[in-house]
């Protein structure tokens, strides 16, 4: 059964840094796109950045520059690199993925996170 596990989440003063990771097991074969999401209280939920297959990635305007997503087949994770953090970050972030082409902005996915809490502090 299809899982996604994030971890890597927590509190940090803002310009800080942060490394978000995504465990994705039981999928077979691997998602064609996997992204990076955040739900802040009282707000949707957003896109953050995509990466699919071929390595392309896509950010929304509000990170790009700062956040970086990444992927490692081998171990079937999914990373997000978080730097100049803001207090506007502050939210729950979530991995999903799925099994069509989909990229960010997308919400299409499959398959969800539990989520990992990111705070920062001014």
């Amino acid at each position: 059964q299809e899982h996604l596990v994030e971890s890597g989440g927590g509190s940090v003063q803002a310009g800080g840094s942060l490394q978000l990771s995504c465990a994705a097991s039981g999928f077979t074969p691997r998602p064609v796109c996997m992204a990076w999401f955040r739900q802040s209280p009282g707000k949707e939920r957003e896109g953050v950045a995509s990466f699919c297959y071929n390595g392309i990635t896509k950010y929304s305007d509000s990170v790009k520059g700062r956040f970086a997503v990444s992927k490692n087949n081998a171990q079937n994770t999914l990373y997000l690199r978080m730097r100049d953090l803001k207090p506007e970050d502050t939210a729950i972030y979530y991995c999903a993925a799925g099994r069509l082409f989909r990229e960010y902005p997308s919400r299409d996915y499959d398959y969800w996170g539990q989520g990992t809490q990111v705070t920062v502090s001014s």
